[in-house]
């Protein structure tokens, strides 16, 4: 582990809310990687709907809880059509709190569940939502 995500991860275990900068594109719509900020904490609850931390291989993700099963998570992000990462319980280093918008505007993260359950509609929902952002960028 790099010694950034060191520190990140003994800041977590110490109870103190750790803003991220999260990268990548598998959170679309809800986090946008490289733009916003997510506020992490370590919590004692970890269910269904969460989005959490872990680390996964040599990276650290961010996606969201789809299924528990025993002391297995099952993860996958919002934008990502399939696939999924299963972690246990105890891996989990962090629970997204809320999303800092670069304008500063501040979102609790829900559970999501409308999303959760839209996984067939998804590639179109996202697709819908790629071509807003292009149009009110101009």
């Amino acid at each position: 582990m790099e010694a950034l995500d060191q520190k990140l991860v003994e800041r977590l275990s110490k109870g103190n809310r750790v803003p991220i900068i999260p990268q990548g594109i598998s959170m679309l719509p809800f986090i946008r990687g490289g733009e916003d900020r997510v506020m992490l904490r370590k919590e004692d609850h970890v269910g269904v709907g969460d989005v959490v931390l872990v680390k996964y291989g040599n990276h650290m993700i961010l996606h969201r809880v789809y299924a528990v099963e025993g002391s297995t998570l099952v993860l996958m992000g919002d934008g990502n059509l399939k696939g999924n990462e299963r972690v246990k319980r105890e891996e989990v280093l962090a629970t997204a709190l809320e999303v800092i918008k670069p304008d500063g505007r501040c979102r609790k993260l829900g559970k999501a569940w409308l999303w959760r359950h839209s996984l067939p509609m998804r590639r179109y929902l996202l697709k819908l939502h790629r071509k807003w952002n292009k149009l009110m960028k101009k």
